[in-house]
């Protein structure tokens, strides 16, 4: 309902600019997604109209980026919770920062405008009042999803649809030009490819290759944003063995580049080296995980090839987990995380070994280990660590079972014991104070004592005033 919602706003912009003289259509993603029959998560316009008619034409606008030719334009329903970018046909000036154009040239025709785009994928242009325009309305608007009349109503300048055919990302023109402007395509370009199951047009992977080192003229946390796309949109081994292909893995995270060739134990990992094991977890990573699994899925063994030893039994990697959660965290603050974002990848990587444990803990343990925040994401990767190791996952079973039978109040119940209760009775504040009500808690967590009372006799028996 919000798609078509979105559609038909996009519609009547596209109207009410025809009306006025001047050339709209829909551009870009939207259009390739229709194309490809998935569903637009927004609808984009493309006009010969400068900005400030497009202000003047529309009663809720915002000229966020009015200077590089792009109004939002705001549907009069004030809940409709989503506007429309409608951008003037432009060329654009040169690309001093590797990222932003210095400025722009509007232009009348949308052909020019194409041409300065990313992608031939992305630079298909819809006409969605082809066919009726007596009427101003078109076959389209019933019917989005027929392809011969969608295919019937593109645009096309660059050879996107022979593209989207053949399954191919292809930059517009030159490849090294357009990666030259925006470095940020480098990494959209692998997106791209993960997403769709898109081979990389051999130039166009040429030209990733060669310009792979001057990533990063991008901000980090624009490449932290794309990276996360990557691993959220249910295709991160794709995506990573394409990074990998095109050099920018080395560049923009060299601890998981490093993972290539680090041998593992065979008789705990038949499939292979750390790196084969971590792309396997990729490939069971869902579309719409959240970035906190998907960053702490990739980054749960980063710590194995600092501590990679052969020892006569085995090969060893002591310390990983800890040594894994240093890397993480400064993996984390390189890409400014935040606070909430880093705390969770950490404690996935600080946590994913315990479960080899989880049937030995003692009660008042594993409820503590149950306690984690978002347990749910620690038994998610538990299994994907499995399954892509020996494929034993009965201590996931065993630790899942317990924890889904386990109400919230056997895991955390209200303490019998506080430093209130120890003071009143005589003891003095201090560093046993801990111990104490450690102790306390055990037992209580384990079933030995029922009552303030007990819990109080047991610390008096093990700490006599």
């Amino acid at each position: 309902m919000a798609a078509h919602a979105q559609f038909e706003a996009a519609l009547r912009i596209i109207q009410t600019l025809r009306a006025n003289g001047h050339a709209a259509y829909l551009a870009g993603g939207c259009v390739r997604d229709l194309l490809l029959g998935r569903a637009p998560s927004d609808y984009d316009v493309t006009t010969s109209a400068t900005p400030g008619i497009v202000l003047n034409l529309f009663p809720r606008t915002f000229a966020v980026g009015a200077h590089f030719g792009v109004v939002l334009v705001a549907p009069e329903e004030e809940d409709a919770g989503f506007v429309t970018e409608v951008a003037t046909f432009r060329s654009d000036l040169a690309y001093s920062d590797g990222r932003h154009p210095d400025g722009v040239l509007y232009t009348k025709t949308a052909e020019e405008d194409v041409r300065r785009r990313d992608f031939t994928i992305n630079g298909l242009l819809l006409d969605p009042l082809h066919g009726d325009p007596l009427h101003g309305c078109g076959p389209l608007v019933e019917n989005l999803g027929d392809p011969a009349l969608l295919r019937a109503a593109v645009i096309d300048h660059v050879g996107g649809l022979a593209d989207l055919d053949a399954g191919l990302v292809r930059a517009i023109g030159e490849a090294g030009q357009r990666f030259e402007e925006d470095r940020l395509r480098l990494l959209r370009g692998v997106r791209f490819a993960a997403r769709f199951g898109f081979a990389l047009e051999p130039a166009t992977m040429q030209a990733m290759r060669a310009l792979a080192p001057r990533i990063d003229a991008v901000s980090r946390e624009r490449v932290r944003d794309e990276l996360t796309k990557m691993l959220t949109e249910g295709h991160a081994r794709r995506a990573f063995e394409l990074l990998d292909a095109t050099g920018l893995l080395a560049e923009v995270l060299p601890e998981i580049a490093s993972m290539k060739g680090v041998e593992q134990p065979p008789e705990f990992h038949p499939e292979g080296d750390v790196w084969t094991h971590t792309l396997m977890l990729l490939e069971q990573l869902p579309a719409d995980c959240s970035m906190t699994l998907g960053w702490g899925t990739l980054l749960h063994d980063v710590g194995k090839p600092p501590t990679f030893r052969r020892a006569t039994d085995r090969i060893r990697f002591d310390g990983h987990a800890e040594i894994g959660v240093a890397m993480a965290a400064e993996i984390c603050r390189r890409f400014r995380f935040s606070n909430d974002e880093t705390r969770q990848v950490l404690a996935l990587v600080e946590n994913h070994m315990r479960f080899m444990d989880v049937r030995r803990m003692k009660e008042s343990t594993l409820k503590r280990f149950f306690r984690l925040e978002s347990f749910d994401e620690h038994l998610a990767l538990h299994r994907m660590d499995c399954l892509a190791a020996s494929g034993d996952v009965s201590n996931w079973e065993f630790a899942r079972e317990r924890w889904l039978s386990l109400p919230e109040e056997a895991v955390r119940p209200r303490p019998f014991l506080t430093g209130h209760e120890l003071i009143a009775a005589g003891y003095k504040p201090g560093a046993s104070f801990r111990e104490m009500l450690q102790l306390a808690e055990d037992a209580q967590l384990e079933g030995r004592i029922a009552s303030a009372d007990e819990a109080l006799q047991l610390v008096r028996e093990q700490f006599p005033l």
